[in-house]
């Protein structure tokens, strides 16, 4: 039987490169694992709180006994992402392998979560379309540009404007929000303590985990 995340050929993958279905499947990893695998999208503005949410997120999963793995922006641009740059192509660019990554994650079974500003709502729409009905949820962390600058924890915002970082999102790049997200954070009016209870509440109430044994 073909694997649900059998990727479809295309002009820019050889025909000699065939994909190779595992005899372990992605079913036999789900019930190993005892939980429903699914991407955990986080998207904002820098110094939104994304990857603050997100490391609480994952922390509040492990004390649920929960298989889950972090993927952070900054993070992946150390490694697999080191040489893209932050013009509109490579942002697209960095989106699409992270999703491919994410969509590795999902089939081994895992809850994954990404924390990247992924400003453009097509990028997004094309990592979800990796993924299988139900496995990809879109987080919007929604903090006003205004209070992203107060913040500014890398001194990044300063920087743009004083011309030294050029597209940067907010500033000389678009950002395109979230039209329908499946979870809605507001930052700025709740603590990261309350996002991440109310992210995990939202996985329970779609169905995604159970709360007992929650510390």
């Amino acid at each position: 039987m073909s694997s649900p995340y059998e990727v479809k050929q295309n002009d820019s993958v050889s025909d000699d490169v065939v994909w190779h279905n595992s005899t372990v499947s992605h079913q036999d990893r789900v019930n190993q694992k005892q939980q429903k695998p699914v991407v955990l999208w986080f998207t904002g503005l820098s110094g939104s709180g994304k990857s603050t949410v997100a490391n609480a997120v994952e922390s509040k999963l492990l004390s649920l006994g929960k298989h889950s793995y972090l993927l952070d922006g900054d993070n992946v641009r150390h490694g697999l992402n080191k040489d893209l740059g932050f013009s509109d192509a490579d942002r697209v660019e960095n989106i699409r392998r992270i999703g491919e990554v994410a969509k590795l994650f999902v089939d081994s079974g895992s809850i994954v979560l990404t924390a990247f500003i992924s400003p453009f709502i097509s990028d997004r729409a094309q990592a979800r379309d990796l993924m299988q009905e139900g496995e990809f949820l879109e987080v919007f962390v929604d903090t006003p540009l205004e209070v992203c600058e107060q913040r500014d924890p890398k001194g990044l915002y300063k920087k743009a404007r004083a011309g030294e970082i050029k597209n940067f999102t907010g500033i000389d790049s678009t950002y395109e929000a979230p039209v329908n997200p499946e979870i809605h954070l507001e930052t700025a009016n709740k603590s990261i303590e309350a996002c991440a209870e109310y992210v995990v509440e939202q996985l329970a109430v779609k169905g995604y985990l159970t709360l007992e044994g929650a510390k």
